[in-house]
Parts: structure tokens; C-alpha cells; sequence
């Protein structure tokens, strides 16, 4: 283990030993064994160093994620991502809260964002998604951060893990139409998929004012 992954391994124990304010550039260092300038040199700051203990972190989730592979449903994705995200966050409270609890986008936080928001996405482009990708981007997030940290708050045996099932549901039936992938149920699913459509293939033959002008349009609609 050479001296970076030192430092990332023991500001990692300390995370878990004692949250995030355990995790002082003087503690990590001594953990260690290195002193304190080595630790900026590699990290810049603190920060930094948090950014790479998040990213250590979240290794296994991400591989985790890209590992799903695709199911012929969408929705089947997003549900499996949604098991994915409630479990590490009850597995490893200290990273989620790492990640999650502050205002800070870390590194591992926008890469398992894109993620989100490819599967939704495809939703979207099967003419199933009810609302607009980034708004349920944002549903979706909000309420499974929500339903993580909820039940981190609760000691474990009073914990209703059903809640993770009821409301991952819930939140597909709110931004999801019960139309078959090729057959949109209503104008505003038709809507959200060309946008979603023409963003992945944007057509040619319109120009850049055009194309704002139209995803414009498509905006209203989907309203």
C-alpha cells in the first residue's frame, strides 16, 4: 500500500469510527504515519482528501451499478437501482452520509447521478416517463436520499424496511405512465420522448436557435 492509499485508508477508519468530524488532516496523518504536508501534497486539502475517501467509498456501488447491465424494461432498472442505492446507504452509512448529507457534489456522486438519469432517460425515449427527465431525476434522488436517511436515523430494530418497497413504487407510479413502451399513453408522454429522442439523435436539419426553440415547445407540452 503505498502512502496515498495509506492516507485514504485511515481517514476512511476514522469516517466509520467517528463520522466526518473525526476526520482531521492531524488525525488522518498520524494514522498514517506520514506528516501533515505529505497529506496536501497528494490532496490539496482537505477536500480533497474527502473527495477520495468518498471515491473509495463508492468504488463497489459504482461496480455495482455498472454491473446491472440492462433489463428489456427500464423500469426494471431504475427499481434495481433503487434496492442498489437504499442498501449502501444502510450498509455504509458513514460514505452515504459523506456523500449525501452535505451540499458538496463530490466526484462518485455525479458519476451515480449520470447513472440515474441514463436509465430515466430510456424511460423517457420508451415514451413511459410522465414528466419531464430532469424533473424526475430530481424526484427520484430526493425521495430515495430521503428514505436512506430516514431510516439511518432510526435504530435498527425499529426500522420499517418496507418502506423501501412502498415507496420506490410509489415514486414509479408517479413519474411513469402504465403505456406499453411503443404506445404513449397521452400527449405529454409523446412529449417528453421526442425530447429525449432528439437529444441523443439531434436532427440536422435544424439549426442551434431551432432546436431550443422546439425543446421550448416540447417543455409546454409536457407540462
Amino acid at each position: 500500500m503505498d502512502t496515498r492509499e495509506r492516507l485514504v485508508q485511515a481517514a476512511a477508519d476514522l469516517l466509520v469510527e467517528g463520522g466526518k468530524e473525526a476526520v482531521s488532516t492531524r488525525a488522518v496523518a498520524t494514522a498514517a504515519g506520514v506528516q501533515a504536508p505529505t497529506l496536501y501534497r497528494l490532496f490539496g486539502d482537505k477536500d480533497g482528501l474527502l473527495d477520495a475517501v468518498a471515491a473509495h467509498g463508492f468504488a463497489g456501488y459504482l461496480a455495482s451499478k455498472h454491473a446491472m447491465g440492462r433489463h428489456d424494461d427500464p423500469v426494471d432498472d431504475l427499481r434495481a437501482g433503487w434496492d442498489l442505492h437504499i442498501g449502501f446507504g444502510l450498509e455504509r452509512p458513514a460514505f452515504y452520509l459523506l456523500m449525501y448529507g452535505e451540499p458538496r457534489k463530490r466526484v462518485a456522486r455525479v458519476q451515480a447521478d449520470a447513472m440515474l438519469r441514463e436509465i430515466i432517460g430510456r424511460i423517457a425515449s420508451a415514451g413511459r416517463l410522465a414528466v419531464p427527465v430532469e424533473q424526475a431525476a430530481q424526484f427520484v434522488h430526493a425521495t430515495g436520499m430521503g428514505v436512506v436517511l430516514a431510516l439511518i436515523a432510526t435504530p435498527q430494530a425499529e426500522r420499517d424496511l418496507g418502506l423501501i418497497t412502498f415507496t420506490r413504487e410509489n415514486v414509479i407510479r408517479a413519474i411513469t405512465t402504465d403505456a406499453a413502451p411503443d404506445e404513449p399513453a397521452d400527449i405529454p408522454s409523446r412529449a417528453i420522448a421526442l425530447k429525449a429522442a432528439l437529444a441523443e439523435d439531434p436532427p440536422a436539419m435544424l439549426s442551434p436557435a431551432e432546436r431550443a426553440l422546439l425543446d421550448e415547445w416540447l417543455d409546454r407540452v409536457a407540462k
